[in-house]
């Protein structure tokens, strides 16, 4: 890999990173990938859609000869880091693609469907009222994301086909970390665009979502059904590369860890809510307790904690009862 400026590296002949800035998010950066063919280009997820992630990405694509005028986007899922700046990238004739899962998602959030939803769950398993109507109305991430679906956005379903600079990438439909999350793979170089669903230096956040019986359940078929693609060289979504399979692994073994952590807090205090639940689990995170625990984070952690609540559920190894109008939790 060649380092070109300041922010962008070429892979291949064809393919290109771009490394956008996520000032004041954990997760730092994000890698925005450009496929140049010949008249038309791809570009791989965006960064948020403000100003901080639109000049870095803009300096980059300029410095590539890029044009906006042959550029479509294709978004390897919803979260606003990967889709802010897709309506900006993409030029005014041509595609943003989505998966139709998340596009459906995207639109319910535009409309503030999603938001209800969310905040009817989070009040049943115990989030505190005022905490979770200041993070809905200040997280970052929402402030960062789509403006707007226009009709350059096109849905796209596992095993569809894009054929762009000699590269013949193929999606692979992995939800878990959203809906309709997807990666892109290009079987003659053995290259994987891997988005969220795996990446090497942390943890991809599966969370619960509101019309999803079981998040944690279709991340880790999605593990399993991804492992042994003879991947030779994985671009992730966040950070750097590393050992493909090893890391599908690790990822499937930090799960199992989840779960048994979570059925052994439940265990030993029957009756505890998701919000305390959460609050004795395991975070990497530089905070003293879950009381100094920064607020957006607290969002985040619960929902993971959900997904993990919800897959116990559903393999019949806790069960969830209601008192005082807060879900509850006990071990069968």
């Amino acid at each position: 890999m060649e380092k070109l400026g300041e922010n962008v590296w070429q892979i291949t002949d064809h393919i290109y990173r771009i490394e956008v800035p996520l000032i004041g998010n954990p997760l730092r950066a994000i890698n925005s990938y450009l496929i140049k063919g010949e008249g038309t280009e791809l570009l791989i997820d965006t960064g948020f859609r403000r100003k901080s992630c639109r000049e870095p990405l803009l300096k980059g694509l300029e410095l590539l000869g890029s044009r906006r005028e042959i550029r479509d986007v294709f978004c390897t899922h919803v979260h606003s880091d990967h889709s802010g700046l897709a309506r900006e990238m993409a030029g005014e004739n041509r595609r943003i693609y989505m998966h139709g899962l998340d596009l459906k998602l995207q639109r319910e959030i535009l409309n503030d469907v999603n938001k209800g939803k969310m905040r009817h769950r989070f009040l049943k398993e115990g989030f505190p009222r005022d905490l979770l109507f200041w993070i809905q109305d200040n997280n970052p991430a929402r402030k960062g994301a789509l403006d707007k679906v226009d009709s350059r956005f096109t849905a796209v379903s596992d095993g569809d086909v894009f054929q762009i600079g000699g590269l013949k990438l193929q999606v692979v439909y992995t939800p878990g970390h959203s809906p309709g999350c997807c990666m892109l793979w290009e079987k003659e170089q053995g290259i994987m665009f891997t988005g969220d669903t795996v990446l090497f230096d942390i943890t991809p956040n599966i969370t619960a979502f509101a019309d999803v019986e079981d998040a944690l359940s279709n991340y880790l078929d999605s593990l399993h059904a991804i492992r042994n693609y003879p991947v030779k060289l994985a671009l992730p979504g966040h950070r750097e590369t590393g050992d493909y399979q090893a890391r599908i692994d690790a990822l499937l073994r930090h799960h199992d860890k989840r779960l048994q952590e979570a059925k052994r807090i439940i265990a030993e205090q029957e009756g505890l809510c998701a919000y305390e639940i959460t609050g004795q689990m395991t975070w990497k995170i530089r905070s003293r307790s879950w009381e100094d625990f920064p607020d957006t984070q607290r969002w985040y952690a619960v929902g993971e904690c959900l997904s993990h609540l919800d897959h116990l559920l559903k393999m019949g190894e806790i069960e969830r009862y209601e008192k005082d109008g807060i879900r509850r939790y006990r071990v069968r």
